[in-house]
């Protein structure tokens, strides 16, 4: 029986595609492992050396790293804490040919969140990469929901803006728009999380909630801009 998992593509999870950092000294494997996983829509780099690793991390953002614990140029292990103490809530998945229970012990202590041995399945290792994402994206969006907007306080957890209860579909919809600042919200999705189904009467109803809220938004700065056959935005002006 095939060990594929169903799949799932990164677009569903994230806007963009996920970065991954590969910590690997056998450039063969690295290599291989990065052009696999950019074939199934990631972003990814190998770096050779723990160094090299901890340069990159302080240079771009990564969504996630894969590492290997020895032939890096540093102690594995130290590289995991040095990882956390800068980076606390980035994944980390450790890849490696060192498979005793105290080598696995010691790194799931210092932080890693996965720990695979080698050799390893690229299915296997895809849907383990996948379940984390999505917690770790879950957990993102779960976290904010307070919204300072120039002064004006958005709280998603008491429908409140600025002390004015909002009904909860309304709380809603502002909180989908602050969520991505700056960016369309489609239209069908909005309907969809909110109103369950997307026809002329929910369109209409969504047309006079963006109404509304646009009368707590203004005087806040905030605009929320109709971008025509795809959705909504939110933009602020000052």
């Amino acid at each position: 029986m095939s060990e594929k998992c169903s799949t799932f593509a990164l677009e569903k999870f994230y806007f963009m595609p996920s970065r991954i950092l590969i910590i690997d000294g056998d450039i063969s494997l690295s290599t291989v492992l990065s052009d696999y996983l950019t074939s199934r829509g990631y972003k990814s780099q190998a770096v050779g050396t723990g160094r090299g690793a901890l340069e990159q991390l302080a240079a771009e953002h990564w969504d996630i790293v894969l590492m290997e614990l020895q032939g890096i140029g540093m102690n594995g292990y130290e590289l995991i804490k040095n990882i956390r103490t800068r980076l606390p809530q980035l994944p980390l998945i450790v890849l490696t040919t060192r498979s005793d229970r105290e080598d696995q012990m010691r790194a799931f202590q210092l932080g890693a969140d996965d720990y695979q041995t080698k050799p390893f399945s690229m299915d296997i290792l895809i849907c383990r990469i996948e379940a984390i994402l999505r917690r770790v994206r879950t957990f993102q969006e779960s976290k904010q929901k307070v919204f300072d907007l120039n002064g004006h306080v958005f709280d998603a957890l008491h429908q409140t803006f600025d002390g004015h209860h909002l009904s909860s579909r309304l709380s809603d919809l502002l909180l989908m728009l602050c969520r991505s600042e700056g960016e369309t919200v489609d239209r069908h999705r909005i309907l969809s999380a909110l109103w369950k189904e997307d026809n002329a009467f929910t369109a209409r109803s969504l047309g006079v909630f963006i109404n509304h809220l646009r009368q707590f938004l203004t005087p806040a700065g905030y605009r929320i801009i109709a971008v025509r056959y795809r959705g909504y935005k939110l933009v602020c002006d000052r």
